[in-house]
């Protein structure tokens, strides 16, 4: 909506990683929280907001209701996933809206979501699957249960996440 692209940080990774993801990406603007704060290595020049701060965040931001007046383009950046850095250093996936929206259209087309449906969020927010989580269910109105972090490794809480949220549609990587 800004015209931005995100890089999502996973609190997880060891500090020298996130350094480098984010002095890679050329990160400029970090939404955190007070707890997590003191796990970001930020150097010089990376602004750090608060969410949990609301006030603070929107003076800090410039927050208004009123919609940006930016024009994005399908190959403008969406976002940067960086690989698990297995044969080296980490890499930063760039993708596009065009693709995202191809991606998310493809998902549409194979499993007609809609209003009725619930996605559950599991994915950590490092990791692709979890932007076709989130908006692919928020595009179609779908409602959104998200899981907690970590609950993806415990197979009895998404059993449990599954029947109270009655989740018609979740997404695992074979």
């Amino acid at each position: 909506k800004a015209g931005g692209a995100y890089v999502p940080l996973d609190p997880e990774l060891p500090a020298d990683r996130l350094a480098y993801m984010l002095e890679d990406s050329g990160v400029s603007l970090v939404l955190t929280q007070p707890h997590l704060r003191a796990k970001l290595p930020v150097g010089e020049g990376v602004d750090l907001v608060d969410i949990d701060a609301a006030e603070s965040a929107d003076e800090r931001l410039g927050a208004s209701l009123a919609n940006p007046e930016v024009e994005v383009h399908g190959e403008n950046l969406a976002y940067v996933i960086y690989t698990s850095g297995s044969t080296g250093r980490p890499k930063g996936a760039a993708n596009r809206h065009v693709a995202l929206h191809n991606r998310l259209a493809w998902m549409q087309r194979a499993y007609a979501l809609s209003a009725a449906d619930t996605v559950l969020q599991k994915t950590p927010l490092s990791f692709d699957v979890s932007v076709w989580e989130l908006f692919w269910a928020l595009a179609e109105g779908a409602r959104l249960a998200i899981a907690a972090p970590g609950d993806h490794r415990d197979p009895q809480r998404l059993v449990e996440l599954i029947n109270e949220h009655q989740v018609t549609t979740i997404h695992f990587v074979p």
